[in-house]
This record gives C-alpha cells, structure tokens and sequence, in this order.
C-alpha cells in the first residue's frame, strides 16, 4: 500500500495553471506540490503507525457492523468521544492524556477509517450503535461529547435514551432547530453569517449530499485529489489566520489523510452527507428538545468566519447548563486547542 502511494505522488497529474490569487479557486497548486513532495519522500508513516498503536483500539461487531474504537478504562466517568468530517478517530487523541480520570471510548464513525459503513447511516442510527456499544462496553450510565457530525451523534444520544446520559458536551452545534418564537439580534445576526457562509464555502456539501458516489472515484483513486479535499478545510475551517502550518504539525494533517488512503473511505465518509440529507437529520423537528444537561464550548474562531452561535439559539434545542465562548480555536477544537477543550469538558462533568 505505501510503495503504491508513493509511486501516485510520482505520477501524479498536475494542472496546467493555477489562476488568481493562492488559495483563491481552491487548494494552492504550489502548496500542494511541496505538501505531496514531503508526503512521497520524508513523511514516516511507520512511525506514526507505532504512535497510533500504543492506544489500545479494538474492533466490535455492533449492530451488524465492524465498529473501530480506542478504549482507555481509569476507572472514572465513561465518555465516548465523536468526530466529525473531514476528520478521525485522530482528532480525539490529544485529549487522552488531558482527561486522564475519564473511561474514555473513541470510536470511528461508520465509513470513516476502520469501522464499516452500512448500506445507509444517519446520525441519529449511529446514536442507536454508540447506546449499544457503550453498554456492550458494561457501561450502564455514560456522558458523550461531539463535533461536527459528531456533535449530532450525541444529540440523537440525548434526545433517544435520556436516561442513560449523564451529559453532553459539544463543541460545535451540527444541528439546527426549527425556531418557534422571534429571533433576537443576536440570533438573526448569526443566520445571516450562515446564509452567507452557505453561499460561499457550501459547494463541497451540495455534490456529497447529491453524488458522493461519483466524487468519490477521483478521491479514491489520487492521493494529491485527497490531500487537495480534505486539507482545504482543515484550512478554511480550523482558527488557521490562513496558514495551515502555524496551527497543525504537517506530519499530524498527513497521518490523517494517509489514514483516509490506506483505508479506501473517503468515498464512504462523504455519504454522511447523502443519507443525512435524504432521512432529514440535520434539523430538529419543533418538539425536539434535548434535557439532558449540555454544556457548550463555543469555538467561533475558524479562518472562513460562519458566525457567532448566541447562547439564546443553544437554548432553543438544549437544557445547556454550561456555555463558554472559548478564546481561539476553531471548527477542529479538539486538535486545535485540546488544553481548553479538555478544561472544559473537565468543568461540565465535575
């Protein structure tokens, strides 16, 4: 698989041209060609691969399905741990030494890295498989935590099986609810963030929600495609100033999408966004409502600004008992600013 990667890169393909200003039309064709050059002749996956193995990880049949996750047991609070996209299992790592007196579970959505994707997986089956596979674990009563589509994993957490949730904490709010009395200032200000937002960045969202199937045979077949997709948004999205390299270690953003290649699932990944949008997921129906308490860490400082999320608009979908605008930090909170994270989850479960 690596000798094979390698010889890609060789090969690779590049565009005749890259017109406008960088990063202007899309992932810089010169940034990408050192990114690759690095990636073919000096990135060590060996050594990240002994890194990642010193986590015990485990594979579980849940639900019909393979279900890849890292388990670390101390003896304290039970918290399974939820990515998102374009992300990992590997995003959640940083805060394993930082809650130290948490069980902590971290699990590979279904599609993403070592688990398997069924025939179809919205967010709210993966709370069903979480719910069965933190009590197949022996876990009784559990808190959960999220970002991105994992964010709404652990509201579907919530919402379907109160009473085994001790809390939840999110990083970010993947979910959206269907307001039922006026906005206030503040919440009309941050849709208008969104709208614009949506205009602007939403084009890789509107093909994986639509064909993901098709987008996926170019991103399985050219690690330069991959590196190019996924590491666009680690930009845009992350509290970057622009500059990829003043918030990530470029050998971390490799492990990544090496983990994305040698697995084959980008293409898996990506239809999140498909069955997502076909079973209506993403926004709550008007009587939804989540009392479990919920705190929130308000990371609003991505490069590609979508707006400020007003605690008011939390309030509407959740019993939030806790609600923090955090300093820095961006939409990948947990590899971008694990000290504050971890505090934060910290400070709602104690």
């Amino acid at each position: 698989m690596l000798v094979d990667l390698r010889a890609r890169l060789e090969r690779a393909r590049w565009p005749s041209d890259a017109p406008g200003a960088a990063w202007e039309q899309g992932t810089d064709l010169v940034w990408l060609r050192n990114l690759c050059a690095y990636w073919m002749s000096e990135f060590d996956w060996r050594s990240r691969e002994r890194r990642l193995n010193s986590y015990p990880q485990f594979l579980a049949e849940v639900d019909g399905a393979i279900v890849h996750f890292v388990h670390l047991e101390r003896g304290g609070t039970p918290l399974i741990l939820t990515h998102g996209w374009p992300s990992s299992f590997l995003e959640y790592l940083p805060l394993a030494k930082r809650l130290e007196t948490f069980d902590l579970v971290i699990p590979s959505l279904p599609g993403y890295g070592f688990s398997e994707r069924p025939a179809v997986s919205t967010t709210r089956d993966v709370a069903r498989r979480w719910h069965a596979l933190m009590q197949g674990l022996g876990y009784q009563q559990y808190g959960a935590c999220g970002t991105d589509f994992g964010a709404a994993v652990t509201t579907y957490m919530a919402l379907d099986d109160p009473a085994r949730m001790l809390g939840i904490h999110l990083s970010n709010l993947d979910n959206a609810p269907t307001p039922t009395s006026p906005l206030t200032d503040a919440e009309s200000a941050y849709l208008a963030s969104v709208t614009d937002w949506d205009t602007r960045e939403r084009g890789y969202s509107s093909i994986q929600s639509t064909r993901p199937q098709t987008l996926g045979y170019g991103l399985t077949d050219s690690p330069a495609a991959l590196a190019a997709w996924i590491l666009e948004k680690w930009r845009l999205w992350a509290d970057t100033g622009g500059e990829l390299g003043a918030r990530f270690d470029r050998d971390d953003l490799l492990t990544l999408v090496t983990l994305y290649w040698v697995t084959s699932t980008i293409g898996t990944s990506i239809r999140d966004y498909f069955d997502n949008r076909s079973y209506a997921t993403a926004i709550l129906p008007p009587d939804a409502r989540v009392l479990v308490p919920t705190g929130i860490a308000n990371f609003h400082h991505s490069y590609v600004h979508e707006g400020i999320v007003p605690r008011e608009w939390a309030e509407r979908m959740y019993n939030v008992t806790r609600f923090a605008d955090m300093p820095s930090g961006g939409h990948f909170a947990p590899a971008e600013e694990p000290d504050l994270l971890a505090a934060e989850i910290a400070m709602f479960f104690s």
